[in-house]
């Protein structure tokens, strides 16, 4: 097991996203437990506003124009984030198409590539859209970081931030995911 990070001198930024729009998303939980675990000096915001980015059209991200609001503010999140978690579920061994939306609204912006990207899996079972996802990030020049990846054990449970916390599986796992990345972090 990896040795504990201290606290980080520096601010680091990491924005968190959830590829699932569902009012109890063991996604966006495991997010929210890991936004808790954070130490002094790293801020990690949860992004909520996935369902509010219009379907990706390339007409409407010309270079000389201007965006949708909700395409603007999201990508400059990217763009000031030091690196970016996901979680996403996955739907018939896919990935969910709000999440592939907002992935596609950042293939064109110069915000995402040479991002630092980890991923945690809430359900050990979904491993077809975990590996769309790592193509998918490849191919936008995202720096993944499978030392980081974290897997959790939430497959068919209803859960909240606290429990996952609770869990000291999830808690650990998601503990050693954040050393991990602010290590990388701190050596950038």
């Amino acid at each position: 097991m990896a040795e504990p990070v201290p606290s980080a001198k520096a601010s680091f930024r990491v924005l968190a996203i959830s590829g699932s729009l569902r009012r109890a998303s063991i996604n966006t939980a495991a997010l929210e437990a890991l936004a808790r675990l954070a130490p002094e000096g790293v801020d990690v915001l949860v992004y909520r506003d996935l369902a509010r980015l219009p379907p990706f059209t390339p007409d409407d991200d010309r270079e000389d124009e201007p965006k949708p609001e909700p395409v603007e503010a999201f990508r400059q999140l990217v763009g000031a984030s030091d690196a970016i978690v996901i979680a996403a579920p996955e739907y018939a061994h896919g990935l969910p198409g709000a999440l592939k939306n907002a992935l596609d609204w950042l293939v064109a912006s110069e915000t995402f590539a040479g991002k630092r990207v980890v991923l945690v899996n809430a359900s050990p079972r979904a491993f077809h859209a975990q590996a769309d996802l790592r193509e998918i990030l490849s191919t936008m020049a995202a720096r993944l970081m499978p030392e980081a990846f974290a897997t959790l054990p939430l497959t068919g449970r209803t859960v909240t931030a606290a429990d996952v916390l609770k869990d000291p599986t999830c808690a650990r796992r998601l503990k050693e995911l954040l050393d991990a990345l602010i290590r990388a972090l701190q050596e950038a």
